[in-house]
Order: structure tokens, then C-alpha cells, then sequence
């Protein structure tokens, strides 16, 4: 392992995300280096303009969370999901936190909702700030 990877936080396949931009807290997400593109399970509503700006308005309901959310539209592309369909997908900017770490990442927004965890966060948000290690789980994660 380099010098730089052995500096990085290490996150199991599993940890408790906050999504702050959003008002979601702790929720679970699978870290999957096998994915490019990090996933939010969210229904569209509708796009609309603000200043200038092309929003998206969604919902985000899994357990006993039900929130309606907002977020500047970033793009509008094709994301293949794992069965290989591709699908156009709205895609946000918005700040991610895992343990100690904030940062902004790109999600798209998916029906997850026969998908064990509502957030995937794939390896472009993962790059150059975590180690993962796929054997264990909720190492970034508030008990």
C-alpha cells in the first residue's frame, strides 16, 4: 500500500452516511468500488428554474424517513445500473459526510427502493479520500 493510502480513513462496505445539503442524516449506503456514478434512491417530482439554474425537486422516502428535497440539477445522463440497463437518470451535487470527512459528490437518482440501502456511493466519490476494505462494515459509522 502507498504512503498516501496508508493516510486515507479506511471505510468498511457498509457506513452510515449524511447527506447535510439534503437534511439527511445517518442513513446506510453501500460502498461499491464497482459502481463509477454514487446513487440516491429518490423519486423526481419535477424540474423547475431558479435564477437562472435548473433545479430538481424529489422525494426521498425509505423507513421512517419522508423528505422532499431540492437540489440544482447538474445533469441529465445515461447511467447503466447493475442488471445493465441504461437509464437517463437526473444527476445532483450535493455534500456527502462519512465519519469524519465532508466533501461534494455527484448522485444520481434512482429508484432504490428493492435495493438494500438507499445510497450507493461509487469509486468517483470514494477516490483519493478512503481505503476501502470490503471484509468489514460500519468502521466510519456513529454506533
Amino acid at each position: 500500500m502507498s504512503e498516501k493510502a496508508q493516510s486515507l480513513p479506511t471505510v468498511g462496505w457498509r457506513e452510515c452516511v449524511d447527506l447535510p445539503g439534503l437534511g439527511i442524516t445517518n442513513i446506510p449506503a453501500k460502498i461499491d468500488t464497482g459502481a463509477r456514478t454514487s446513487s440516491l434512491h429518490g423519486h423526481v417530482i419535477e424540474t423547475f428554474e431558479r435564477d437562472g439554474r435548473t433545479f430538481v425537486r424529489f422525494s426521498v422516502d425509505w423507513d421512517d424517513i419522508e423528505l422532499e428535497c431540492e437540489a440544482v440539477q447538474v445533469d441529465r445522463r445515461g447511467i447503466t445500473s447493475s442488471n445493465g440497463e441504461t437509464q437517463q437518470r437526473y444527476v445532483i451535487k450535493t455534500p456527502v459526510r462519512i465519519g469524519g470527512a465532508e466533501f461534494r459528490a455527484e448522485f444520481s437518482l434512482a429508484d432504490r427502493s428493492e435495493m438494500k440501502f438507499p445510497i450507493l456511493i461509487g469509486r468517483t466519490a470514494l477516490r483519493r479520500r478512503f481505503v476501502v476494505d470490503s471484509g468489514r462494515s460500519w468502521l466510519q459509522s456513529r454506533a
